[in-house]
C-alpha cells in the first residue's frame, strides 16, 4: 500500500490513538472533528504520546517532529476527499455513524471506509453507502499505540480486495489483524463486556467490593487489571452501549445491562475520563 493520506473521523480517545499510530507509521493523516477545541486537545495528546516514545528511546526527536508534521487537523469533511482510506472513530451512535458513512461515500467514491465501531453492524453501515463493497470494520483497542490487535470485520457486502488492503495496512502499523464475522460485539467485546457487566452485578449485590472483585480476577485469572478497572478505562458509557447492542442483537436476557451500570452512566460516573467510575481517579 502506498503511503497516501489516510483520513480519521473523530478526534476523541480512539481517533487520537489511531492518528498517532498512522503518523508514526509514515502515513500523512487528515484528522477531522466538528470542534476546533477537540482537535487542539487531540494534537496535544498525540504530541504527548510521541514524547513518551522519545523518553523511552523508541523514537528519535527528529522522527517525532517528522511524524507530527504528517498530522493535519480539519473541521471540514471536504479535506478528506482523495484519501485512500478513511477510518471512522465517531461515538457509538448508529444514526451518527450512518450519516457519516452516507456523506463520506458521496464525498470520496473510491476510498475504503473503515469503521472503528466496537459493536455496531458493518452490514448496516455498508447499506447506506454508494459502494458498500468498500466498507469494512477496523476495530482498534484502547490504548491504540499499545495494543496489537485489530479486528477486521467483513460486512455482507465487503469485497475480498477491501479486506486484503485493510489487513495489509494493519500489518504496516505493526498490528495483528484478525478476521471476524459481522456479529454483535464481534469477538473480544462479546466475551469481555458481559464479564464486566457480571462484575457490576456482583458489586450491586454486595458480593464483594470493587477492589476485591478486581484483585480476585488479577490474582485468580492472571488478568493484568480487574474487570471494573478495565470498565473505567474503556468508559462506562461505552460498556453500557455495547451491552445494549448485544441485548438488541441477540434478544437474549443474559445480555441485560446491570442496573448499577445504567445508574452510574446516568450520574455521569463514566470512569477515568470523568474522574469517577467504579473507582475514584485524580
Amino acid at each position: 500500500m502506498s503511503q497516501r493520506t489516510i483520513g480519521v473521523v473523530g478526534a476523541g480517545t480512539m481517533g487520537q490513538g489511531i492518528a498517532q499510530v498512522l503518523i508514526t507509521g509514515g502515513f500523512p493523516v487528515q484528522l477531522y472533528d466538528v470542534a476546533d477545541e477537540q482537535l487542539g486537545r487531540a494534537q496535544a495528546a498525540i504530541d504527548k504520546g510521541l514524547g513518551k516514545l522519545v523518553a523511552k528511546e523508541k523514537l528519535g526527536e527528529a522522527e517525532k517532529g517528522e511524524a507530527m508534521a504528517r498530522l493535519e487537523l480539519t473541521t471540514s469533511l471536504e479535506a478528506l476527499r482523495g484519501c485512500e482510506v478513511i477510518v471512522e472513530a465517531a461515538p457509538e451512535q448508529p444514526a451518527l455513524k450512518e450519516k457519516l458513512f452516507r456523506d463520506l461515500s458521496r464525498l470520496s467514491h473510491d476510498a475504503i471506509l473503515a469503521s472503528n465501531t466496537s459493536s455496531l453492524s458493518l452490514t448496516r453501515l455498508a447499506a447506506v453507502c454508494e459502494r458498500p463493497e468498500r466498507v469494512v470494520g477496523m476495530h482498534f483497542f484502547n490504548p491504540v499505540p499499545v495494543l496489537k490487535l485489530v479486528e477486521v470485520i467483513r460486512a455482507e457486502q465487503t469485497s475480498d480486495a477491501t479486506v486484503a488492503r485493510i489487513e495489509e495496512l494493519t500489518r504496516q502499523l505493526g498490528k495483528t489483524p484478525v478476521a471476524i464475522a459481522d456479529s454483535p460485539g464481534f469477538a473480544v467485546n462479546r466475551l469481555l463486556i458481559p464479564m464486566i457487566n457480571e462484575a457490576a452485578f456482583l458489586l450491586q449485590e454486595g458480593a464483594a467490593s470493587a477492589e476485591d472483585i478486581d484483585q480476585s480476577m488479577k490474582l485468580g485469572a492472571a488478568h493484568p487489571m480487574g474487570p471494573l478497572q478495565l470498565a473505567d478505562l474503556i468508559g462506562l458509557d461505552v460498556c453500557l452501549a455495547i451491552m445494549e447492542v448485544l441485548q438488541e442483537g441477540f434478544g437474549d436476557p443474559k445480555y441485560r445491562p446491570c442496573p448499577l451500570l445504567r445508574r452510574m452512566v446516568a450520574a455521569g460516573y463514566l470512569g477515568r475520563k470523568s474522574g469517577r467510575g467504579f473507582h475514584i481517579y485524580q
